[in-house]
């Protein structure tokens, strides 16, 4: 597998080696040992999956207790998928990076700790899985608001399907408090 960085740098692109023949394909979706030496994680608790409709946009989601760095990929359709860096004191704070996540290319995306994760459902249904370094705590669940103009995400649309949670988000300048707790300049 290939892993490169993204706009983002601590975000990464994780390309798996695909092997194709006249049965189908076959790819490694996450090896400890290939991660370990990336300077991945090696470990996970939980795993997630989702399945959404066009026009879909859940997140952008972040846990302050029980933080959890993701590891996203789509099994079928296609994502829009956004990490925002949430560390105070980080060089890239408050900037935001977006790879498109299919079926077709088979790519992953890696976002540690102290990111939002959100995504846009680009096709019409994508079935969305992720692995997690930490579990889920409902309390330590915060959102960002998906269209905060101190963020300027570029979604490609304007009238997203929205859960309320989403669409009542606070911006980011009233989560500054609460993101204290991913700090790099401690």
């Amino acid at each position: 597998m290939e892993i490169r960085a993204t706009a983002l740098p601590d975000v990464k692109l994780i390309i798996p080696q695909l092997f194709e023949d006249e049965r189908g394909f076959f790819f490694e979706a996450w090896h400890a040992e290939r991660f370990r030496e990336a300077g991945l994680p090696d470990r996970f608790l939980q795993l997630n999956h989702s399945r959404s409709k066009r026009n879909a946009l859940r997140g952008l989601h972040f846990q302050v207790t029980h933080p959890q760095g993701k590891l996203v990929r789509v099994l079928s359709g296609s994502i829009l998928d956004v990490a925002v860096d949430l560390r105070p004191g980080s060089p890239d704070y408050a900037s935001w990076s977006s790879v498109e996540l299919n079926d077709q290319n088979r790519h992953q995306l890696y976002l540690p700790h102290g990111f939002a994760h959100g995504f846009y459902v680009l096709s019409r249904q994508a079935e969305v899985e992720y692995l997690t370094t930490d579990i889920y705590d409902p309390a330590g669940e915060r959102s960002l608001l998906w269209n905060d103009p101190a963020i300027g995400i570029v979604w490609p649309t304007t009238t997203p399907r929205l859960s309320p949670k989403d669409s009542s988000a606070p911006r980011l300048e009233e989560l500054a408090s609460e993101l204290e707790v991913f700090r790099l300049d401690r």
